[in-house]
Protein backbone atom coordinates (compact mmCIF):
# COMPACT_ATOMS: atom_id res chain seq x y z
CA UNK A 1 0.00 0.00 0.00
CA UNK A 2 1.09 3.64 -0.89
CA UNK A 3 1.70 6.37 1.72
CA UNK A 4 -1.26 7.90 0.42
CA UNK A 5 -3.85 4.82 0.68
CA UNK A 6 -5.27 6.19 3.64
CA UNK A 7 -8.96 6.62 2.03
CA UNK A 8 -10.37 9.75 2.83
CA UNK A 9 -9.34 10.51 6.09
CA UNK A 10 -8.47 14.29 6.90
CA UNK A 11 -5.04 13.89 7.35
CA UNK A 12 -4.89 12.22 3.97
CA UNK A 13 -6.83 15.29 2.33
CA UNK A 14 -4.94 17.45 3.69
CA UNK A 15 -1.54 16.21 2.47
CA UNK A 16 -3.11 15.92 -0.88
CA UNK A 17 -4.00 19.32 -0.45
CA UNK A 18 -0.35 20.73 0.21
CA UNK A 19 1.26 18.42 -2.02
CA UNK A 20 -0.95 19.98 -5.10
CA UNK A 21 -0.39 22.98 -3.63
CA UNK A 22 3.29 22.79 -3.78
CA UNK A 23 3.31 21.37 -6.96
CA UNK A 24 1.23 24.45 -8.30
CA UNK A 25 3.85 26.47 -6.77
CA UNK A 26 6.81 25.43 -7.85
CA UNK A 27 5.78 24.90 -11.34
CA UNK A 28 4.72 28.24 -11.83
CA UNK A 29 7.98 29.43 -10.16
CA UNK A 30 9.61 26.78 -13.23
CA UNK A 31 7.09 28.65 -15.84
CA UNK A 32 8.06 32.33 -14.85
CA UNK A 33 11.77 31.52 -14.49
CA UNK A 34 11.96 30.33 -17.70
CA UNK A 35 10.03 32.97 -19.08
CA UNK A 36 12.29 35.37 -17.31
CA UNK A 37 15.80 33.92 -18.53
CA UNK A 38 14.07 34.38 -21.88
CA UNK A 39 13.83 37.47 -21.29
CA UNK A 40 17.13 38.17 -20.30
CA UNK A 41 18.38 36.67 -23.68
CA UNK A 42 16.76 38.63 -25.78
CA UNK A 43 18.28 41.63 -23.76
CA UNK A 44 21.64 40.01 -23.13
CA UNK A 45 21.29 40.45 -19.75
CA UNK A 46 21.83 38.20 -16.87
CA UNK A 47 20.81 35.51 -16.96
CA UNK A 48 19.28 32.04 -14.85
CA UNK A 49 21.81 29.67 -14.58
CA UNK A 50 20.53 26.11 -16.80
CA UNK A 51 21.42 24.09 -13.61
CA UNK A 52 18.68 26.33 -11.53
CA UNK A 53 16.18 25.76 -14.44
CA UNK A 54 16.60 21.94 -13.89
CA UNK A 55 16.79 21.67 -10.27
CA UNK A 56 13.62 23.85 -10.76
CA UNK A 57 12.21 21.36 -12.97
CA UNK A 58 13.78 17.98 -10.58
CA UNK A 59 11.89 19.28 -7.59
CA UNK A 60 8.71 19.07 -9.24
CA UNK A 61 8.59 21.91 -12.00
CA UNK A 62 8.64 20.02 -15.12
CA UNK A 63 5.44 20.71 -16.36
CA UNK A 64 5.76 24.75 -15.94
CA UNK A 65 9.62 24.01 -17.68
CA UNK A 66 7.96 21.92 -21.15
CA UNK A 67 4.68 24.67 -21.36
CA UNK A 68 7.49 28.07 -20.90
CA UNK A 69 10.23 25.67 -23.26
CA UNK A 70 6.89 25.29 -25.91
CA UNK A 71 5.13 28.80 -25.29
CA UNK A 72 8.77 31.29 -25.67
CA UNK A 73 10.82 28.57 -27.54
CA UNK A 74 13.51 28.81 -25.09
CA UNK A 75 16.07 25.95 -24.65
CA UNK A 76 14.44 24.27 -27.35
CA UNK A 77 18.04 23.12 -28.95
CA UNK A 78 19.33 22.28 -25.71
CA UNK A 79 19.56 18.44 -25.65
CA UNK A 80 19.71 18.79 -21.59
CA UNK A 81 16.37 20.54 -21.88
CA UNK A 82 14.17 18.59 -24.58
CA UNK A 83 15.00 15.60 -23.90
CA UNK A 84 15.81 16.37 -19.86
CA UNK A 85 12.60 17.96 -19.43
CA UNK A 86 9.93 14.86 -20.93
CA UNK A 87 12.65 12.26 -18.62
CA UNK A 88 12.26 14.17 -15.23
CA UNK A 89 8.54 14.48 -16.36
CA UNK A 90 8.20 10.85 -17.28
CA UNK A 91 10.50 9.96 -13.74
CA UNK A 92 8.11 12.26 -11.55
CA UNK A 93 5.11 10.11 -12.65
CA UNK A 94 6.38 7.27 -12.42
CA UNK A 95 7.25 7.91 -9.13
CA UNK A 96 4.08 9.47 -8.26
CA UNK A 97 1.98 6.62 -10.08
CA UNK A 98 4.52 4.10 -7.57
CA UNK A 99 3.58 5.82 -4.17
CA UNK A 100 -0.53 6.50 -4.84
CA UNK A 101 -0.49 2.67 -5.60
Amino acid sequence: MGWMSQGKSAKGNHELKLIIAYLIIVNLLALFTMAHDKSQAKKRGRRVPEKNLLLLAAIGGSIGGIVAMRVWRHKTKHASFSIGMPAILIVQTALAIWLLT
